[in-house]
């Protein structure tokens, strides 16, 4: 019996996880957090976004070469999100988009207020009092590692906030380490690295509260789980280890 419970020693140890690893935002009676306006920031268009656009005026008459023919009930094909994807306006690698009778228009590194705007001042020319309302239709984020639903996660919102965002995913797995998420952005054509410890909270007083178009999250194992994998890494093969030592312990001691 000695001998069955030093063999499972070993096990334990790698099991051990403390519950200062494993609680997020432990600071939070004592952190002061800032307000959301001064965190949150509209997101930035970027290559291959798709772009819904939709323009409109007391003449409706007057918005139609303004638009594109789709040949069908417009009304209809806008309730299917994958319809909206193969109307919207696609942002090429020049950060362009093709606009009936306005021709290219440079979307890319304005965020869609901007754009909306943008779109008005050109508008006014052929259209009185017209309104544009623009937003990203294929905001995109992927979970790597250890999250409970890891892949890739579409959502219509305007915004999403990490919390919200690691909701979709199923939340952290209990062996995810928490005190090193690695979030990998693009901002401007460039890759921007930052690594957040979700056990604390000020990561929420950044921009990296909210999560943006592209972004790749990565959860990294903790170290109980990598020993796991190094070591025996299923029950089953536990068991069958245990059962064969039995054996040879009780052959020997025969």
């Amino acid at each position: 019996m000695k001998k069955l419970i030093i063999l499972f020693i070993p096990f334990l140890i790698i099991g051990c996880t403390t519950t200062k690893e494993i609680v997020y935002y432990q600071d939070i009676d004592n952190k002061d957090l800032e307000p959301v306006p001064d965190v949150y920031s509209h997101n930035k268009i970027q290559i291959n976004d798709i772009l819904n656009i939709e323009v409109a005026a007391l003449n409706p008459e007057s918005v139609a070469p303004y638009k594109f023919n789709t040949g069908g009930n417009n009304q209809q094909q806008i309730q299917n999100v994958e319809m909206l994807k193969l109307l919207g306006y696609l942002v090429n690698s020049d950060g362009e988009i093709n606009f009936p009778q306005l021709g290219r228009i440079e979307a890319g590194g304005k965020n869609t207020q901007e754009l909306e705007l943008y779109l008005e001042e050109l508008l006014k020319e052929f259209i009185t009092n017209p309104t544009v309302r623009v937003r990203i239709i294929n905001f995109k984020f992927t979970f790597e590692g250890e999250v409970n639903k890891p892949g890739t996660y579409e959502t219509t919102e305007e915004n999403i906030t990490l919390q919200q965002a690691f909701g979709m995913a199923g939340g952290l797995g209990i062996r995810g380490k928490r005190e090193n998420i690695l979030i990998i952005r693009q901002l401007e054509g460039e890759r921007v690295v930052k690594r957040i410890d979700m056990t604390k909270t000020d990561w929420m007083n950044t921009e990296y509260a909210y999560v943006k178009p592209n972004d790749i999250i990565y959860v990294e194992p903790n170290k109980p789980q990598i020993a796991s994998a190094g070591f025996i890494t299923n029950v089953g093969t536990v068991l069958s280890v245990v059962s064969i030592l039995t054996t040879l312990t009780l052959l020997i001691t025969r």
